[in-house]
């Protein structure tokens, strides 16, 4: 029911020619379909959109209900139920990167602004309980000025976010303190997460470092906020550590290869031997007969000429 997913979704999938594009949404508490992701929708091109949601949208969409098409693909977030729901679909249909809960780390070093860094510990955190938000750091001062500056922040928001924070940092956030940088690096890169935000001195240097992360966001004036909503980059990402594996949603989630080939004669004498010999070796004799059969043919309109 947000219209920035309907967006870095429908936007994709219609920029890479999908025929056909099904999206599902949960209803509001009285049935309604949220509006601003209805006019996305309609923006993008998107011009199905069911009323359904949680696990049973998942199957409404892997196996097809009276109303809703079966869909060769389903790609996009969920809560921990949906991203379970698609796993076991896996082989059923194609489920797309796995983006459950979310997920954020504040990598920040000893010259990070606290106040910068507390505001943006909030903003994956008020996602939900199960959400994610660690600050990692080799600057002790630093944790101790951000969790200083948290209850206030905390105060300034609705209660139901307040509460959600409170139970996300209770269960899956806080802070880690490392050694140095590249220990902080380290830690990042086991950890893989979805939404990384970088806050040291030199963070074009400390990119290099940085294998795994979803997104990565550089510098004191790229929150997560701007990725999340216009900075142009698509913010489903992967979750669970799974950005080892897994890039972003992006044009190539809709897209599919075909392997071409061909072979002129030149070119089949010359691969001919070689395949007949590991064809032979890897114990398929039609594979090998295959190919012999023809280099007999060749051989035989030689002689002829």
């Amino acid at each position: 029911s947000f219209p920035s997913v309907m967006i870095m979704l429908g936007a994709p999938a219609v920029v890479a020619g999908v025929e056909r594009i099904v999206a599902v949404t949960p209803p509001g508490p009285n049935g309604e379909v949220d509006a601003a992701s209805l006019v996305a929708a309609e923006a993008c091109g998107v011009k199905d959109v069911y009323r359904v949601g949680g696990v049973q949208a998942v199957a409404s969409l892997a196996y097809g209900t009276a109303k809703i098409p079966k869909v060769d693909k389903i790609i996009g977030p969920g809560s921990g139920y949906v991203t379970a729901a698609k796993r076991l679909l896996y082989g059923v249909v194609d489920v797309g990167l796995p983006a459950g809960p979310s997920e954020s780390i504040i990598l920040a070093d000893e010259n990070a602004d606290p106040e910068l860094v507390a505001l943006d510990l909030l903003i994956e955190q008020e996602h939900g309980p199960d959400s994610t938000a660690l600050l990692v750091t080799n600057s002790e001062a630093l944790i101790k000025n951000v969790m200083a500056r948290l209850p206030g922040l905390i105060k300034r928001l609705p209660e139901k976010r307040r509460n959600f924070i409170k139970q996300g940092f209770a269960n899956f956030g806080g802070a880690v303190l490392t050694r140095n940088l590249d220990q902080s690096i380290e830690f990042v890169n086991l950890f893989a997460p979805e939404h990384l935000e970088v806050l040291v001195a030199q963070p074009f240097e400390a990119l290099d470092k940085i294998k795994n992360a979803g997104e990565i966001l550089l510098g004191p004036d790229t929150p997560i906020t701007l990725g999340n909503f216009n900075l142009g980059i698509d913010a489903i990402l992967p979750t669970g550590g799974f950005a080892k594996s897994f890039s972003g949603v992006s044009v190539y989630d809709f897209l599919k290869r075909s392997s071409i080939g061909y072979v002129t004669p030149q070119g089949f004498k010359s691969l001919a031997p070689s395949a007949e010999t590991l064809a032979r070796y890897e114990g398929f004799p039609a594979h090998a007969m295959a190919v012999a059969d023809r280099r007999k043919r060749i051989a035989k309109k030689s002689k002829k000429k």
